[in-house]
C-alpha cells in the first residue's frame, strides 16, 4: 500500500469526458484513475469545480460605523 498520497489534478469536465476510455471513477479517492494500473500509479484527476473569485463592487461595509 502506497504512504504518501497522489496530488489531485483538476481537470475541465470535457476533458475527463473525452478520457472517460481511459478512466474508471474510483468513489474512495472520490476521483479518477487510469484503468488496471490506476489503482497504483498514474494521475488521480478530479473534475474542476473550483470557482473563481471576483471582486465586490459595491459599497465597503467592513469596520462601517452607524451614525
Amino acid at each position: 500500500m502506497r504512504t504518501t498520497h497522489r496530488p489531485r489534478r483538476y481537470l475541465a469536465q470535457y476533458w475527463i469526458f473525452l478520457l472517460r476510455p481511459f478512466l474508471r471513477y474510483s468513489p474512495s479517492r472520490r476521483a479518477y484513475v487510469l484503468r488496471i494500473i490506476g489503482s497504483l500509479h498514474g494521475p488521480v484527476l478530479r473534475v474542476d469545480r473550483r470557482t473563481a473569485t471576483f471582486g465586490f463592487d459595491g459599497a465597503e461595509r467592513r469596520r462601517a460605523r452607524v451614525a
